[in-house]
């Protein structure tokens, strides 16, 4: 295979960030040797997460054999899982806002049209439902747990006792009208197609609220591996949880 000099669109920080957090791993493990350094395996962790690069790739590059990828990437991806803050851990922070931005998101997974659980009717395909908050600017706050891609998003967002937290915080959402029947804080759209006329300003100033939280779908989707997964669906909630971690420890 053909080898090339390429580039990761991440900051040093980001890298001296996963570096540290393998540095301490390996010590905690009392790890003598690695084929590469710590500096090295956060690399390739990083190509793998941000470019969507392949364990073939990734072997090519680093001179190693696609098993001991395979090793690195999980043993990197765990170790930031750990990290990442669950709902209400996040809900220390969040409940400074003035409001919170709440949407679904669909990852992509490579799965067969027999694997019903995992295929989105509204998307038409496969994936793995991921619930998102935002900040009022649209800034990635906290992601949840991956679901099957045919979990419905209030569903979804009622399962990870989002809608019980906010309303507990009494902090106002927005959201959309999947999530049609939350109550509590969750301020959503009015339905239907003749709607009176203070119905659709409500219905315009909502959306321009709103849409500022696909601004935090973008950053997801900017990590390439999130675009289309391959892995395991077990592994799909520690790769988001990464990502989040590494996301919040770039800006």
């Amino acid at each position: 295979m053909l080898v090339y000099p390429s580039s990761i669109d991440l900051s040093s920080r980001t890298l001296r960030f996963l570096t540290g957090q393998l540095a301490a791993r390996r010590q905690e493990i009392g790890t003598r040797w690695r084929r590469l350094p710590a500096a090295r395996q956060a690399l390739l962790a990083l190509a793998h997460l941000r470019c969507g690069d392949t364990y073939a790739q990734l072997a090519a590059g680093f001179g190693i054999g696609i098993a001991t990828v395979y090793r690195y990437i999980r043993e990197a991806v765990e170790a930031l899982s750990a990290l990442a803050p669950s709902l209400a851990q996040a809900m220390r922070t969040i409940r400074a806002k003035a409001f919170v931005i709440l949407d679904g998101t669909l990852l992509t997974i490579d799965r067969i049209a027999a694997d019903t659980p995992y295929y989105s009717g509204k998307h038409k395909r496969h994936g793995m439902n991921v619930q998102v908050l935002t900040d009022p600017f649209g800034r990635l706050l906290w992601a949840s747990p991956a679901l099957p891609g045919s979990t419905h998003d209030l569903t979804a967002a009622r399962q990870h006792g989002i809608i019980e937290a906010l309303a507990d915080a009494g902090l106002k959402c927005w959201a959309d009208k999947a999530y049609q029947g939350a109550g509590g804080t969750v301020r959503v759209p009015f339905r239907g197609r003749r709607l009176k006329r203070w119905k659709r300003r409500h219905n315009t100033t909502h959306a321009k609220i709103r849409c500022l939280g696909e601004r935090a779908m973008a950053t997801l989707k900017g990590w390439r591996l999130l675009r289309k997964l391959r892995c395991s669906t077990n592994r799909i909630t520690n790769v988001v949880k990464a990502v989040l971690v590494l996301h919040h420890a770039s800006v």
